[in-house]
């Protein structure tokens, strides 16, 4: 890809090739919709550049090869749909536990159970409460369009590696689908590591033989008494690092809005088109868009509110039956109300059922 060129892509390819251009070295995966092109990016290009790529006998193996593949220090990753992330999910406890850093995208699709190939939103909870066992935090971004599903790969790359954690992007089946022009730059991870070709990512607690240095030592398992606690206390005090440097959201038409429209992703777009229609004939509406699941941007929320707590409504509007709504209540405290419009298992909110939802709010 030459630079500075805008070129019509994937959802998922924009992924796969912001991906590569962040210094993915590794990636591992096994097929499922709506992902599946995301995969057969990465088997087509990733060895061209340099890269392995592995298609699993299945999810619980590709989430594994990424924790070997991370250990050794390179930049790993894997991507999957719904029910595949979770057959995930003990890994990347796994992954969280012993401080690796990778990256999981998860393209949503209806559920539960094995469910449809359509678009949805269902997969917040187990992404920022995250699904596997203990205390641990996944970080959790999530892109609204195929351009920024291209740049944050970079941004989510160096999260992982800046703070030895697992990220997951959280995208959709409509995102993923979806065809858009995007301009191709070359990304901020790319200059910031000053990475070549095949060269790893030089990581002083990797796993890269120990001839001449101290043995490094990566585990999950701590059965001394005392020892998994204090694991536990140095994970909440790098989660509160996280939440105070790397939370972040759009706001749009905030000022003098009566109503705040909330919703991420593919869903925000459909509601800032909204917010522009009925600005347009004087309707004092804005947005809230959450870029950060987790950790979740809920200072904007505080600060709102306190501005003119009588007069504001928060609508919150996601393809689920109301997930992202706990934390829009959790941050604004009861301090103003908070509605709901969410449809599910492949419905998507419509304009005009956003703007009839604001009628009976308003």
């Amino acid at each position: 890809m030459k630079t500075n060129q805008k070129i019509l892509m994937t959802g998922n390819d924009a992924v796969a090739e912001g991906a590569i251009q962040a210094g993915c070295s590794f990636y591992a995966g096994y097929p499922i919709t709506p992902q599946n092109e995301l995969t057969a990016y990465m088997a087509e290009h990733l060895p061209q550049r340099g890269g392995v790529f592995i298609q699993s006998e299945s999810e619980i193996s590709a989430i594994n090869m990424v924790f070997g593949a991370s250990v050794a220090g390179v930049r790993a990753m894997t991507s999957s749909s719904s029910p595949g992330i979770s057959l995930k999910q003990e890994g990347i406890s796994y992954l969280a536990a012993a401080q690796l850093p990778a990256v999981i995208v998860n393209v949503m699709r209806g559920g539960p159970g094995l469910g449809n190939i359509a678009s949805s939103q269902s997969d917040y909870f187990q992404a920022t409460r995250s699904g596997g066992h203990g205390d641990y935090h996944s970080i959790v971004l999530a892109p609204a369009c195929v351009q920024e599903a291209y740049e944050i790969m970079a941004w989510a790359f160096d999260l992982a590696d800046r703070y030895r954690n697992p990220v997951i992007i959280l995208s959709d089946g409509m995102l993923g689908q979806m065809m858009e022009p995007i301009k191709n730059q070359k990304l901020p991870a790319c200059r910031q590591a000053g990475k070549t070709k095949n060269q790893k990512y030089k990581k002083s607690w990797a796993l890269t033989g120990c001839k001449g240095r101290n043995p490094n030592v990566i585990k999950s398992l701590y059965l001394k008494e005392g020892a998994l606690e204090q694991l536990n206390l140095v994970l909440q005090k790098k989660y509160e690092v996280i939440e105070e440097r790397e939370t972040r959201f759009e706001g749009f038409d905030l000022a003098g809005a009566k109503i705040i429209l909330v919703a991420y992703g593919t869903m925000a777009r459909i509601a800032k088109s909204v917010v522009k229609r009925l600005r347009e004939k004087g309707k004092k509406i804005g947005l809230i868009r959450p870029i950060t699941l987790w950790p979740f941007p809920k200072n904007i929320f505080s600060h709102q509110v306190t501005k003119s707590p009588s007069h504001q409504k928060f609508l919150v509007i996601e393809m689920s039956y109301g997930q992202m709504l706990e934390d829009v209540k959790l941050a604004v405290d009861g301090k103003c109300k908070v509605e709901f419009l969410g449809r599910a298992g492949g419905g998507v909110p419509t304009e005009e059922e956003i703007m009839q939802k604001l009628h009976e709010v308003a």
